[in-house]
């Protein structure tokens, strides 16, 4: 088992059209942001280009 996992636990680095932040202080990823990560975590993040639904549990297909 010599497999190298270094950069499995790494975060990606954040660019300046990834995210902004709220007037409560909290960072809103933007919908560039979730095209590059490319999956619906179906949260309902505010700027979800897949279309999911929260309150029906729905993705736009």
């Amino acid at each position: 088992m010599s497999e190298d996992l270094s950069g499995f636990f790494s975060k990606p680095k954040l660019e300046p059209e990834d995210f902004y932040h709220s007037e409560e202080g909290y960072i809103v990823f933007t919908e560039t942001y979730h095209l590059k990560r490319g999956y619906c975590c179906q949260s309902g993040c505010k700027h979800c280009p897949y279309g999911f639904n929260k309150k029906a549990k729905t993705k736009r297909s």
